[in-house]
């Protein structure tokens, strides 16, 4: 009798990650077992060795394998300027734009009474230290235009406007080569809010 408990196994953990639903999740596991050489042995050797060394960084929250992270350790990016983003996620989508040239700090979350994450949960007090700490001259909210972000975004400027610091927000509304009448309600609102001179 032909025993699949241990391809079953891993299709149910594959279906657990984000976007991969049991269908999905089947599929990946199918192509990896077609390319077990290519591509499942490496991929297995590599999510070992990422479990072993991977580190959040000490100062920001980042990922990676050393307890001070690149961004952190890189003296260039010590220019005053903090952008806070929600998640690992956000760091990397940000800094794949190769616009901002500060430092970062990564909340891991936004407050939520119902979920009972509060301001330590988020170390929130690491920023306010790192603000005076640094000589920190700018903090950039980069939140989600959600709910949750936009009252911890609120939040954060009220607990850092005793500092001094700058505070700002990234721009929200029509993304370039955006149509109006694919947008939504809210896009659109913030659109005009923000809206500048011609």
């Amino acid at each position: 009798m032909n025993d699949t408990a241990g391809i079953e196994t891993l299709i149910e953990l594959m279906a657990r990650l984000p976007g991969l639903g049991p269908r999905s999740a089947r599929r990946a596991v199918l192509a990896l077992l077609k390319k077990r050489g290519q591509l499942m042995a490496p991929l297995a050797q590599a999510m070992a060795e990422v479990a072993l060394t991977a580190k959040d960084c000490v100062i920001c929250g980042n990922i990676g394998t050393a307890e001070i992270c690149p961004i952190c350790a890189d003296p260039a990016r010590a220019t005053g300027e903090i952008c806070v983003v929600e998640d690992v996620a956000d760091l990397w989508a940000m800094e794949r734009g190769q616009a901002f040239k500060g430092r970062y700090h990564v909340l891991g979350g936004t407050l939520s009474a119902l979920d009972a994450i509060g301001p330590d949960e988020l170390g929130i007090p690491r920023l306010l230290a790192r603000v005076t700490d640094e000589a920190v001259r700018e903090v950039i909210l980069a939140l989600n235009a959600t709910v949750d972000g936009q009252t911890t975004a609120h939040y954060l400027a009220e607990t850092l406007a005793p500092t001094g610091v700058q505070i700002t927000s990234l721009a929200q509304g029509v993304p370039i080569g955006g149509e109006l009448n694919y947008l939504d309600d809210g896009t659109i609102s913030a659109a005009l809010r923000a809206r500048k001179r011609f």
